[in-house]
């Protein structure tokens, strides 16, 4: 069971909101995780920096508040590594064809009232809402 953290939680999602404003209004650019990871991958974009930069923070920012507050984040997953592995392909063949992830489309794009992005983040919940209800009720919950 999750605990209720709604002090971390709202924490987070300022964090998150925040880079997202910032990013936009001094780079003019979208908070998109793929997009920026992307750019950082060879051939690594010539504006490589802001990138590498921006997922520093996204890494350091979490350790600096559980340092901060002392609380750790406990993580265990009932799933076996090898079904993690096939998720994570699934969604970055999602992605690609998508052509973003949640946080450029559900974060940004939908802040910016896109219907390209509001379209984007409906399917990817349906189709997490559909796998969900495949995986635990039609083949069992492997």
């Amino acid at each position: 069971m999750t605990e209720f953290t709604p002090v971390m939680s709202l924490l987070g999602g300022t964090l998150i909101g925040l880079s997202a404003v910032l990013l936009m209004a001094f780079h003019g650019r979208i908070a998109g995780m793929t997009g920026i990871l992307s750019g950082l991958m060879p051939p690594v974009s010539t504006d490589w920096a802001w990138r590498a930069a921006f997922v520093a923070g996204a890494i350091v920012a979490p350790m600096l508040i559980m340092g901060i507050s002392d609380q750790a984040i406990a993580y265990s997953s009932p799933v076996a590594t090898p079904w993690i592995i096939i998720g994570g392909l699934i969604v970055g063949v999602g992605v690609y064809f998508s052509s973003g992830c949640t946080s450029g489309h559900g974060v940004c794009g939908m802040a910016r009232v896109s219907p390209r992005s509001i379209a984007a983040t409906a399917m990817f919940m349906a189709t997490s809402m559909l796998t969900v209800f495949v995986v635990r009720h039609l083949v069992g919950g492997l």
